[in-house]
């Protein structure tokens, strides 16, 4: 880390985030639980939706994020916003929405921190498991304090493997690494939610999260904790990431000779 970034005010942030994600976690699952179907969606695309928890999560997790650091800016999935270089928050405020609409508990609220052009915190609220798992870069990847850690699976028969697949992309691709996948014993999900995809990853529940297209706030946050557990990360720069969106891969280190193909299809480099 840069040393105009104090540590101190990181773990700060850090500390910050993580009761605010558990608290709007919280709170958009108690939501859902007394709206039902009533919840009040509203679509922006195909399969892309938003509802009112989004919002009022996003502009809480805003509010207070920029009450206690206000040199700070913000990106988020609903308002918008631009990175600023005395360090930014990227957030998502559910991350499977179409899951959280359903009743589907894999979905999560994930905050990253960035800050010269490298992700230095991430914190997502699990609310299948109503906890948070966090990271700062270089001292590992906690849920709850308890330490995290990538699977040590070797063999690829044993591999289970999450993939995600956006329409901007293309299906054939997908089905090309699908039958790929298929053919080398692997096992396979498609959950929805990268950032817990990802979490997934960091815990060692599965061995391998990648998608083509995502946008910075659905990955950040997620990529670092599995990188702090121990995964094989790459992803693009954070510039390009935060004007377009872009790739990710994560994936258990004993099955790298497996998955570093992933790398070449993507375009990626590990972090």
């Amino acid at each position: 880390m840069s040393s105009k970034f104090d540590p101190v005010t990181l773990e700060a942030r850090g500390a910050a985030a993580i009761e605010i994600a558990r608290r709007v976690g919280r709170e958009a699952a108690r939501f859902r639980a007394e709206m039902g179907p009533r919840l009040n969606v509203e679509n922006k695309g195909l399969q892309d939706f938003v509802t009112i928890a989004d919002r009022n999560a996003e502009q809480t997790i805003y509010k207070e994020l920029l009450s206690l650091f206000p040199h700070d800016t913000f990106v988020g999935e609903e308002t918008g916003g631009k990175a600023g270089a005395a360090g930014a928050w990227i957030v998502d405020p559910i991350d499977g929405t179409t899951n959280y609409i359903r009743g589907f508990s894999h979905w999560g609220v994930s905050i990253a921190f960035c800050f010269e052009g490298r992700v230095e915190l991430g914190v997502v609220y699990d609310a299948a498991k109503d906890s948070v798992v966090s990271a700062i870069r270089g001292r590992g990847a906690f849920r709850e304090g308890v330490s995290l850690q990538a699977a040590a699976t070797v063999d690829p028969t044993n591999a289970i493997c999450v993939l995600g697949h956006s329409r901007k992309t293309s299906f054939d691709e997908h089905l090309v690494l699908l039958n790929r996948l298929h053919e080398r014993g692997m096992d396979y999900r498609r959950m929805g939610a990268a950032a817990i995809d990802l979490v997934r990853v960091a815990e060692g529940a599965s061995d391998l999260f990648y998608e083509r297209h995502l946008n910075a706030w659905d990955m950040l946050a997620g990529a670092l904790i599995a990188s702090e557990a121990g995964a094989i990360v790459a992803m693009p720069k954070l510039t390009q990431l935060l004007s377009e969106g872009g790739p990710v891969v994560a994936y258990s280190p004993g099955l790298a000779p497996e998955f570093d193909f992933i790398l070449e299809i993507g375009g990626l480099k590990s972090v």
